[in-house]
């Protein structure tokens, strides 16, 4: 899903079909650039398992993102989405381990998600808070929340049937990438084939004009703060289920990084435009350079810089690109 997506905002279908395309085919291109390069001055780089832990690391975070890109496409945005994930991990790990059903974490987890997320939006609509300080204040409630119900404590070792869904297999391939493919189908149909989500991306990229044509701008909003704390919540589940333990922190290092997968990926944060298709493409960008820098045996204190360097020079590409199709 890219800027191809909301043919309803141009008057011209080519003149929006080129910048999209373009885009995707700067990101491809850096990351068959990056993997050519690290082939050839690392030999461990080219191996199944390898390939299988990138894609594995890349739907861990595409995960996280695809909720704050849909929020993002929407006009809105959601600080709070690493501090949902702490707090949904948290609750769902002691859930299971108090009832002993894996089910019952997964119920709690996206129950909570979905509350963080229809708080920010009752927040926003309701209250006309700003979408910035709504989310920024909810980050630090869901923080303090999680904070205090594990009193410093950390919760670890569950049953083979729930780390299945962060360590398991089928047919060869880990489960994140599997959960990861099928919520990007779920994603590509509701942007691209149904009217909802067109509607979405003409919110993002008009406001005032979407009012005026009718669109339930509120209640859609509201939906896509839902939809970015279901997403949360699934994603502790996975980390979860990944780490094989679950403490406060365990959100925190994830904001910045979706948040950079999104912009890599090529959606805009003044809204409108973008899609779930770049927001993959973009967080195995940050993968596979996080992985070259890794196997490069460069020090952990160069990774910010080096991610920054990127995002900003993604950036730069996309408004030359668009510059360009502009004249």
């Amino acid at each position: 899903m890219t800027t191809m997506e909301a043919p309803a905002l141009t008057s011209h279908p080519r003149q929006s079909l080129a910048p999209g395309t373009l885009a995707i085919i700067v990101r491809v291109g850096l990351i068959i650039g990056i993997g050519l390069m690290m082939a050839s001055v690392s030999p461990g780089f080219v191996s199944a398992d390898n390939f299988l832990n990138i894609l594995r690391q890349a739907s861990l975070l595409f995960l996280v993102a695809s909720g704050l890109t849909l929020v993002i496409i929407g006009g809105g945005l959601d600080l709070s989405i690493g501090a949902n994930l702490t707090l949904c991990a948290c609750l769902a790990a002691a859930a299971i381990k108090s009832i002993g059903q894996p089910a019952a974490g997964i119920a709690v987890a996206l129950g909570c998600g979905a509350v963080v997320g229809l708080a920010n939006g009752v927040l926003i609509n309701r209250v006309k808070i700003p979408a910035f300080l709504a989310t920024f204040g909810m980050l630090w409630v869901a923080q303090g929340i999680a904070y205090w119900f594990m009193a410093g404590q950390v919760i670890y070792g569950f049953s083979p049937a729930f780390r299945f869904f962060g360590s398991g297999f089928w047919f060869g391939v880990p489960v994140p990438i599997w959960v990861m493919l099928v919520t990007g189908a779920c994603g590509l149909i509701f942007l691209s084939r149904t009217t909802f989500g067109r509607e979405v991306y003409i919110m993002g990229a008009n406001e005032a004009a979407a009012v005026l044509s009718g669109i339930p701008v509120a209640r859609h909003r509201v939906f896509l703060y839902v939809m970015s704390g279901l997403m949360a919540g699934l994603s502790a589940l996975i980390y979860v289920a990944r780490l094989n333990a679950a403490e406060p922190g365990i959100g925190e290092p994830l904001l910045l990084p979706a948040i950079a997968a999104v912009l890599v990926g090529g959606t805009s944060l003044s809204g409108g435009s973008g899609g779930l298709f770049g927001t993959l493409l973009g967080a195995i960008i940050l993968t596979l350079i996080v992985n070259a820098l890794n196997l490069l045996n460069v020090s952990a204190s160069w990774h910010p810089f080096v991610t920054g360097t990127i995002v900003l020079l993604a950036m730069l590409a996309d408004a030359v690109v668009n510059r360009g199709m502009r004249k």
